[in-house]
């Protein structure tokens, strides 16, 4: 343990704070362990958005109006910064100058964050990175790979439907061949496309036009505030790209190839990302965590879990608790008086066996 400065001697008025002892537990030393909520710990954000919204000039007020109506809070509060830059507003912009010249694009205006809105900041476990979204009516509705019925599903999500059988052989996709997702998204997957509108019957019209860099800001406010950890699952070559500075220590990155039919059979169907995404989610946060993948009424991918399964499972969580709880105290901590200090590596190796029993 490295050395830790001695605590100086507390002046008149103050009182000296009680020392742990050497063969205190965990719990007495810090306080009562705080289990990990079934969803991924996350810091609560501070955000006035009618302060933030007078400090807007008028003109920014007209060109973010769908994001200022239609962004869900918790995503507004941290990419506030994001969309009041040059590239974004250039972006709207340019969308704007698509609508006045009679140009189409998709998905409608109030679809484009529907993505937020399903899956709020603070509920993500899963991120699944697409492309482009799709070009024809009635598909693309602001969420990758879904459809809105009575639009059948497209071949890449039909390939997923396929590997999820294979992880999942109770899996039944929507009724009359359907591809709506929005029942994933409320169970915590974000389903982010790399581009969030495109020109109808044009495929990537709208790519370099500033969305690549947004949606990017998405992914890294992921990777860097979702600290307990989501599972981010890339397929294909440009989602890869999209993930490579993400921790694969806190997190886990799935990476295959493209369920596109053009790719698919080289490894997709094999790759069970749907289990491996559960068996994840379950060691980091209970079965409580795991992602119900379906997508039929009154079905469901998850099993029944046990009451004893359950009270080991939520007293695992609290030991994890509770030694996270003990190195931030550490960390925190400037000045350690030496009797503390063996109370303190006590209490630490109280909790690594705890973990390990």
């Amino acid at each position: 343990m490295a050395a830790l400065k001695r605590k100086s001697i507390p002046s008149l008025g103050e009182t000296e704070p009680k020392k742990a002892k050497v063969n205190g537990n965990i719990a007495s030393f810090f306080g009562a362990p705080k289990p990990k909520p079934a969803e991924a710990s996350v810091s609560p954000v501070k955000f006035d958005k009618r302060k933030w919204l007078t400090g807007l000039t008028a003109e920014q007020r007209e060109l973010l109006k769908l994001e200022i109506e239609t962004l869900h809070d918790s995503w507004l509060a941290l990419l506030k910064d994001e969309i009041t830059t040059p590239e974004f507003l250039n972006l709207k912009k340019f969308l704007d100058r698509e609508t006045a010249t009679g140009k189409k694009w998709f998905p409608p205006r109030e679809d484009v964050y529907s993505w937020s809105r399903h899956t709020p900041f603070h509920n993500v476990k899963v991120v699944i990175l697409g492309q482009d979204p799709y070009h024809n009516v009635n598909q693309a509705h602001g969420m990758a790979f879904s459809v809105r019925p009575p639009t059948p599903a497209p071949p890449s999500l039909k390939n997923m439907y396929i590997a999820l059988k294979k992880d999942y052989p109770s899996f039944l996709p929507p009724p009359n061949k359907g591809g709506l997702l929005i029942p994933w998204a409320d169970r915590g997957v974000l389903m982010l496309n790399t581009c969030l509108t495109v020109r109808a019957h044009e495929a990537n019209s709208h790519a370099n036009h500033g969305w690549e860099r947004f949606t990017q800001r998405v992914i890294d406010l992921v990777a860097q505030r979702r600290t307990s950890g989501v599972v981010f699952m890339a397929w294909g070559t440009p989602a890869g790209k999209r993930v490579q500075k993400v921790d694969k220590q806190r997190h886990l990155v799935l990476q295959s190839v493209h369920p596109s039919p053009l790719s698919a059979s080289r490894g997709f169907f094999e790759c069970g990302h749907f289990k491996k995404a559960n068996e994840w989610l379950v060691t980091r946060y209970g079965h409580d965590g795991e992602i119900d993948w379906a997508l039929a009424p009154g079905a469901s991918t998850k099993k029944p879990v046990d009451p004893e399964t359950k009270t080991q499972e939520t007293g695992q969580l609290a030991a994890d608790a509770a030694k996270d709880e003990s190195k931030n105290k550490v960390k925190s901590q400037d000045e350690i008086g030496s009797d503390d200090e063996a109370a303190l590596e006590e209490a630490l190796r109280e909790a690594e066996e705890s973990v390990q029993s």
